[in-house]
């Protein structure tokens, strides 16, 4: 088919604040022989996108498209024979018309060409508007509890914060393979939804001594593993309640990055220390393809729920606000942009 010549895309012409969000008409994406070419319906918004748009990721050129994660139709298909034949092309049964989710930087346009290996077929029983809302942070969570820490049964594990997207799927992941889940939040309200789904133990960091909570909790022993997107605030406190020989997965920068320090500070408790991404466990075609059908199963058999926040309107006004939302702590589950 043809497609249009140019696309509407969130884009910065410069890092700084939530004002430098705009929405412009950029080229058409460059199709492949690769490329499944995807007309995007919902966008989800992410703390990362803020790291690119205030600075403290790298961006080569300018304007740059922001945005990770969309769902929607796919309009084109790779015409390359080898990708053709590919056994796990073929798995994933992509055709024109079907539902897809992708994983890519510059997803937040209103069409995106995207390398096959990185997208991920949406069964029937699942939404676009939940595969955009779910992708990228269920993807984190089936990779980082599984390869950064093996989440097993019998374990107590500690989320910061746990009422966030992230979060909220992490506490029904973890507690799904029988762990004990204690998370740590701002209010009451979000105390409740966290216990919802699946945290046992919910502390309020603004009224409570976090560190003196989880070794009640843990009978002074400590937590097997700390999941932390919060970043700078915390980490300090997290080697105070991780237990000897424990896992601190540090996986955000909600309060800022974490500084530097002496590799000496894990020798303690003989803690490991991890910053991962989920896209370094994806990197194979086997491997998107394992963590993404996994995450589809969990969610149409009901085991994990994505919460969507707010839909907000593709406008410069709408994406501004959605981060102003997200990095405010105002926000609960998910923050989606609707494209289409």
């Amino acid at each position: 088919m043809s497609y249009p010549s140019t696309v509407k895309a969130v884009t910065i012409s410069k890092t700084g604040g939530f004002d430098v969000l705009e929405i412009t008409e950029q080229p058409f994406p460059e199709v492949t022989p690769g490329s499944v070419v995807v007309k995007v319906e919902y966008a989800g918004v992410n703390f990362i996108d803020t790291y690119f748009r205030q600075g403290l990721y790298p961006i080569q050129k300018f304007p740059c498209i922001l945005g990770m994660e969309a769902a929607g139709t796919i309009v084109g298909l790779p015409s390359d024979p080898e990708v053709l034949n590919d056994e796990q092309y073929k798995k994933r049964g992509f055709q024109k018309g079907g539902k897809v989710a992708v994983v890519l930087f510059g997803a937040h346009s209103s069409y995106v060409a995207v390398p096959w290996a990185k997208a991920f077929a949406v069964p029937s029983s699942v939404s676009t508007l939940t595969a955009a809302a779910g992708l990228l942070q269920g993807i984190t969570t089936n990779t980082f509890m599984t390869e950064a820490y093996d989440v097993k049964k019998g374990d107590t594990i500690l989320i910061h914060t746990v009422a966030g997207g992230l979060g909220l799927i992490m506490a029904q992941y973890a507690k799904n393979r029988g762990a004990t889940v204690i998370g740590t939040t701002s209010t009451p309200e979000k105390a409740e939804l966290a216990k919802k789904h699946g945290a046992d133990h919910v502390i309020l960091y603004k009224n409570e001594d976090t560190v003196k909570r989880v070794l009640e909790i843990t009978n002074g022993k400590g937590v097997e593993a700390i999941f932390d997107g919060v970043g700078k605030d915390t980490f300090e406190a997290d080697f105070e309640m991780i237990a000897r020989k424990g896992t601190i997965v540090s996986l955000g920068n909600a309060s800022g990055a974490v500084p530097p320090f002496p590799p000496l500070k894990l020798q303690a408790k003989n803690v490991k220390l991890l910053r991962p991404s989920a896209v370094n466990y994806t990197t194979t075609p086997e491997e998107s393809l394992y963590y993404s059908n996994e995450l589809f199963k969990l969610i149409a058999d009901g085991v994990l729920k994505i919460n969507v926040f707010k839909e907000y309107p593709y406008t410069a006004e709408g994406v501004q606000q959605a981060q102003q939302d997200l990095t405010g702590g105002k926000s609960t589950g998910k923050l989606v942009i609707k494209v289409d």
